[in-house]
């Protein structure tokens, strides 16, 4: 994968076939989009796609992933590469950390402790404030995982109360609902937690992590990659809770950009279009990063989050979840 590489969001039903080096993208109203496949870093389809297996045999040699949301922006899978960046001394110390409790309840400890802040940072509300202060003393009288996702659980719906009240009626949470989403806002966060968790995934693929072993979420879901989901807790306020309060802030999104019945809501073409436009533009931010001395992307510190679970296998170097500091 070229470091030039990029995110192809892919919003309209398509085609996927390989023509020579490159991937052509034929939409049903536009002519074939060629892309070099050294330009590719990964795809993200918010609709039906049809492609064949010579295009996934490219996609797959050069580390390619194609991630698929369905109609309501649950992650339904990923075409995934051939493991090709593993490491057994990586694997090893991961598959023996991930198998001590105390390790994973540490670190889960840390994962909600830093969603929490990053909720109430990305929602800029002192709303928050007592639930936070009273959250350490929760984390530490839990003695499993399961304990803490219920505290996380807690937390989050005390937030997405406070959320509400910065929103206009028709895009309210009115509690967290999925498969499906009952509102219009929540099928925009089902969409972007989706996306983070594709993000999360594609940048743990280039490193020798495997990413179905992880920490928090090992025991609840045992579909997914679960070191995914871990690492995408502390992102998730930075890309959902607070885009949406930007966008109801700024009249981004109306009514017309979901397609809504009874306990069923969805973006509609043109909300995909919004939303991912909205998403990419945020990913493609850049801050300056105190350690490294120089500018990152949002998308770098995906990357950035991925290897410090590598020095934690490698160097026992104390794994710190993101938060952000400016």
């Amino acid at each position: 994968m070229s470091s030039a590489a990029r995110t192809y969001w892919l919003t309209e039903p398509c085609r996927i076939r390989r023509e020579a080096g490159s991937i052509r993208i034929e939409r049903s109203d536009r002519s074939p989009v060629r892309i070099p496949i050294t330009d590719i870093r990964d795809l993200v389809a918010f609709d039906h796609i049809d492609i064949n297996t010579s295009a996934v045999s490219l996609l797959s040699r050069h580390g390619v992933i194609v991630h698929i949301l369905d109609h309501y922006g649950n992650y339904a899978g990923a075409i995934t590469p051939a493991e090709d960046s593993s490491s057994a001394l990586v694997l090893r110390r991961q598959v023996a950390l991930t198998a001590d409790d105390a390790t994973r309840l540490s670190i889960g400890r840390a994962l909600v402790a830093a969603a929490a802040a990053n909720v109430a940072w990305a929602l800029d509300t002192d709303l928050l404030d007592a639930p936070l202060a009273r959250l350490p003393e929760q984390l530490d009288g839990c003695r499993d995982t399961e304990q803490l996702m219920g505290i996380e659980g807690n937390f989050r719906r005390t937030a997405w109360e406070t959320l509400d009240t910065f929103l206009p009626p028709w895009l309210r949470l009115q509690g967290r609902t999925r498969r499906p989403p009952a509102n219009a806002g929540n099928a925009f966060i089902s969409y972007l937690n989706s996306i983070t968790y594709a993000r999360v995934l594609t940048a743990l693929r280039c490193t020798p992590l495997h990413p179905a072993l992880g920490f928090m979420h090992a025991d609840t879901d045992r579909r997914r990659n679960t070191l995914a989901l871990d690492l995408a807790e502390p992102f998730k306020p930075l890309f959902a809770e607070r885009l949406l309060r930007r966008a109801a802030a700024q009249k981004t999104l109306t009514p017309a950009d979901f397609e809504s019945d009874v306990n069923h809501a969805s973006l509609s073409k043109a909300g995909r279009k919004k939303v991912a436009e909205l998403i990419r533009t945020e990913l493609a931010t850049t801050v300056h990063h105190r350690a490294l001395k120089r500018k990152v992307s949002y998308e770098e510190l995906l990357h950035l989050e991925a290897l410090k679970i590598v020095r934690l296998c490698l160097e026992g170097t104390p794994y710190k979840p993101f938060r952000p500091w400016w």
